[in-house]
C-alpha cells in the first residue's frame, strides 16, 4: 500500500473488491498462467469503419489495443521490475521461442512487472508480461520458456480480440433476454447458460495455448515437461496461499481457466509426443545464477506482508489479521479473506479537513451507515472512530484511527455476519500500532538468495534459514519454492534458493 492520498477509496468503490475476495475466499486455489485484462476492450477508428470488410480486423487493430492499454497495465502492477540479471534471464529465451512459434514474423514487448503476484499474461499486439513473482517461483529457464510460448500462443491466435467479442455478444445477449423474457427464472437461466458458455469458450483458449506452447517449447529445443512441471509448482503455491485446507478440491466452472489437474493432463500428454521425461534443455543452473538477489514478496514502498501482519516502515506502522486470513497488499490497499466468506480493505486517507473523527465518518463516504453505531475512541492510545453499515446486502464494520493528518481505515464486509465477525473486526483493530524506530530499521526486504548445498544437509535444515516466513511453514515454503517432494535428499552441490531478508 503506498502512503495514502486525499479521500480516496470509499465503500461503494471497494464493493467490487469486497465481491471478489468472497469468491476466492471460497474459489478452488487453481494456478492461473494466462489473465487477459478485463479493460482491453475492441475501439476502432470510426472513420475507417464503413471501409473495413465485415469479420475482418482493422490493421493495426491489436498493436493499438497493446500500446494503449500498456500503460494501465503497469500502473496496476506496481511498475516495471528493472533488474539486468532478471532480464536477461527472460531475454535469453525470447528469440528461440519466436523462431519455433507459430508466427516467427511476429514481434514481441516483454515486460518484467514489479509484483510479487505468480502471473503472466499478453495483451493484443505482441505485449507480454510476466511478475517478478512468477520469476521467483521458476527453477529453471525452461519453465520461464513455457510460460512465454504459453503467452505466445494467444498473442498469434489473436485470442484476446476474440474473447472480446465473444463478451460483447454476451453482453448483448444478455440484455436482450432481460428486456424481452418475461419469465424472470427463464432469464435468469439463459443468462446463467450463456456465461458458462463463455467461460467454457475462454476455457478452450486457454486449452489451445497450453497445447501450441509446448509444440512452440519442444520446437525450441527445451524441455517440453516444464510446462506440467510449473502448473504444479503454481498449484502448490496457491494452496500454500489458501486460507482453506480443502480448497484444490472443487473445480471453479466459471473461472476463465480449466482446472489444474485438466491442464496438467493435457500438458503432460502434449510433452510426451516429443519423447519420454529428460528431453530438452531446462538450464536450470544459469537461471539460478540469474534470479539470485532479486527482489521476494512486497516492494519496500507499499509496505511488507508477514505472514498475517502487513508492516510499512516508512508509515512507521502495522497490524495483525486474526488466524484464517491470507493477505494481499497491493498499490491501492491492503486486502485479506478468510475461508468464510469475509473480507477486509485497508487504505489510507486525507483528514486535514477533519477536527473531529465522527465528522469524517459521516462525511457521505459510505453508503448505508448506520449513524447510530459510530462512537469515537482510541486504539492503542491513539484517536479513532468506529461505526456500521448496511447496503446492497453486505454488513461492513469500520474504523478509522488517525495519525496526524493522515487517517487508516479499516473495512470489513461480510454477507453473512456473525460474532466471529464482530470478534475479528475488533482483534485487527486493536493489533493496529506505530513502529519503534527498531522495529523500523530491522524491517528490511525479502530477497532471494541461492545457496550450494552440503554433505549431510537435509530439507529440514536449509530451510531454516528461511526468513520472513512463518518458523512453522518454512519447510512447505522451501520445498514448493524448490519443487521438490516431502522427504526427498538433495545431493551435495545441489543449487537451491531460499527467501532471506
Amino acid at each position: 500500500m503506498s502512503i495514502p492520498g486525499p479521500l480516496q477509496f470509499p465503500i461503494r468503490a471497494a464493493q467490487p473488491a469486497f465481491q471478489r475476495l468472497q469468491r476466492r475466499a471460497g474459489a478452488v486455489a487453481s494456478a492461473v498462467v494466462c489473465l487477459f485484462l478485463a479493460s482491453c476492450q475492441l475501439t476502432g477508428d470510426s472513420a475507417n469503419v464503413g471501409t473495413i470488410a465485415p469479420g475482418t480486423l482493422r490493421p493495426n487493430l491489436a498493436a493499438d489495443i497493446g500500446a494503449r492499454e500498456h500503460p494501465r497495465v503497469v500502473a496496476t502492477y506496481g511498475g516495471v521490475y528493472n533488474d539486468p540479471n532478471a532480464e536477461r534471464a527472460v531475454a535469453s529465451v525470447v528469440g528461440r521461442l519466436v523462431a519455433a512459434s507459430d508466427d516467427p514474423s511476429q514481434s514481441y514487448r516483454i515486460t518484467i512487472l514489479n509484483s510479487p503476484a505468480i502471473n503472466a499474461f499478453a495483451l493484443p499486439g505482441g505485449y507480454l508480461y510476466v511478475t517478478r513473482g512468477l520469476l521467483a517461483l521458476a527453477n529453471d529457464t525452461s519453465e520461464v520458456a513455457a510460460v512465454l510460448a504459453h503467452e505466445m500462443a494467444h498473442v498469434t491466435a489473436n485470442h484476446a480480440i476474440e474473447r472480446q467479442q465473444r463478451a460483447e455478444a454476451r453482453e448483448l445477449a444478455d440484455r436482450i433476454i432481460t428486456n424481452v423474457v418475461q419469465d424472470s427464472e427463464k432469464a435468469r437461466q439463459a443468462i446463467i447458460s450463456s456465461k458458462l458458455s463463455f467461460a467454457r469458450f475462454s476455457q478452450v483458449q486457454e486449452l489451445e495455448a497450453d497445447v501450441v506452447g509446448v509444440r512452440t517449447l519442444a520446437k525450441a529445443g527445451y524441455d517440453p515437461y516444464a510446462a506440467a512441471r510449473f502448473l504444479r509448482s503454481m498449484a502448490s503455491y496457491a494452496q500454500f496461499q489458501s486460507a482453506q485446507d480443502n480448497a484444490a478440491s472443487a473445480p471453479d466452472f466459471l473461472s476463465s481457466h480449466p482446472s489444474t489437474p485438466e491442464r496438467l493432463s493435457l500438458a503432460t500428454k502434449s510433452a510426451r509426443q516429443f519423447g519420454a521425461p529428460g528431453i530438452g534443455e531446462r538450464d536450470r543452473e544459469r537461471y539460478l545464477s540469474r534470479i539470485n538477489g532479486m527482489l521476494f514478496g512486497d516492494d519496500p514502498l507499499e509496505g511488507f506482508v508477514r505472514g498475517r501482519s502487513f508492516l510499512h516502515k516508512a508509515l512507521g506502522i502495522a497490524f495483525t489479521m486474526p488466524s484464517g486470513y491470507v493477505l494481499e497488499n497491493s498499490p491501492e490497499a491492503v486486502l485479506a479473506s478468510n475461508g468464510a466468506g469475509t473480507a477486509m480493505r485497508f487504505d489510507g486517507a486525507d483528514l486535514s479537513r477533519y477536527d473531529n473523527l465522527a465528522d469524517y465518518m459521516n462525511a457521505g463516504w459510505i453508503n448505508g451507515l448506520l449513524p447510530q453505531s459510530v462512537r469515537t475512541t482510541t486504539i492503542n492510545g491513539m484517536p479513532a472512530v468506529v461505526g456500521a453499515a448496511i447496503t446492497q446486502g453486505w454488513s461492513f464494520r469500520i474504523a478509522v484511527v488517525r495519525i496526524g493528518r493522515t487517517g487508516y481505515r479499516f473495512i470489513f464486509a461480510s454477507r453473512g455476519p456473525n460474532d466471529a465477525f464482530e470478534a475479528q473486526f475488533r482483534q485487527t483493530i486493536d493489533s493496529f500500532r506505530q513502529l519503534t524506530p527498531t522495529e523500523r530499521a530491522r524491517l528490511r526486504s525479502l530477497r532471494i538468495k541461492v545457496v550450494t548445498t552440503q554433505a549431510g544437509d537435509t530439507p529440514e535444515k536449509v530451510a531454516r534459514g528461511m526468513g520472513g516466513i512463518e518458523p512453522s511453514r518454512r519447510l512447505e515454503f522451501f520445498l514448493i519454492l524448490n519443487d521438490l517432494e516431502r522427504g526427498q535428499a538433495i545431493p551435495p552441490g545441489t543449487a537451491v534458493k531460499l527467501v532471506v531478508d
